[in-house]
């Protein structure tokens, strides 16, 4: 059994209101599923500097909910989860999401892609313990 889905945000509310927000719903979700660890995906270069610097004050949000609750957080480049999971650095969000569905047994579609990406950093991470 796993436990993926999305948090998603007013478009028209301030970025403030929309940062606080996804970093109140980590925290439920921490708090509900005692998580042992949070992973993300590393910080990678966007075309678009106002998305990168937006998913950065995400990102800073999310790893702030996880440090409050101990939950240490590991990061792993985009390239580094798709090679883990799907054999290719370069992989598309389909391929990712066909090996996610594949590795976790299900046939559900999993959506948003973005959820099927996270949870590849996630089976990325386990991979990585695993070796170690």
């Amino acid at each position: 059994m796993f436990v993926y889905g999305h948090i998603r945000t007013n478009s028209k509310q301030q970025l403030a209101e929309r940062v606080f927000k996804i970093y109140s719903e980590v925290k439920k979700l921490i708090a509900e599923h005692s998580p042992e660890v949070m992973v993300m995906e590393s910080i990678f270069y966007a075309k678009n500097v106002k998305t990168a610097i937006t998913m950065g004050h995400v990102r800073g949000a999310v790893m702030v909910a996880a440090i409050e609750r101990d939950v240490p957080v590991f990061e792993y480049s985009p390239r580094e989860i798709k090679l883990s999971v799907v054999g290719n650095g370069a992989a598309g969000k389909n391929q990712v999401n066909f090996m996610v569905r594949r590795i976790l047994n299900t046939s559900e579609i999993i959506e948003p892609a973005d959820a099927s990406d996270a949870l590849a950093a996630a089976l990325c991470h386990w991979h990585r313990i695993k070796i170690y």
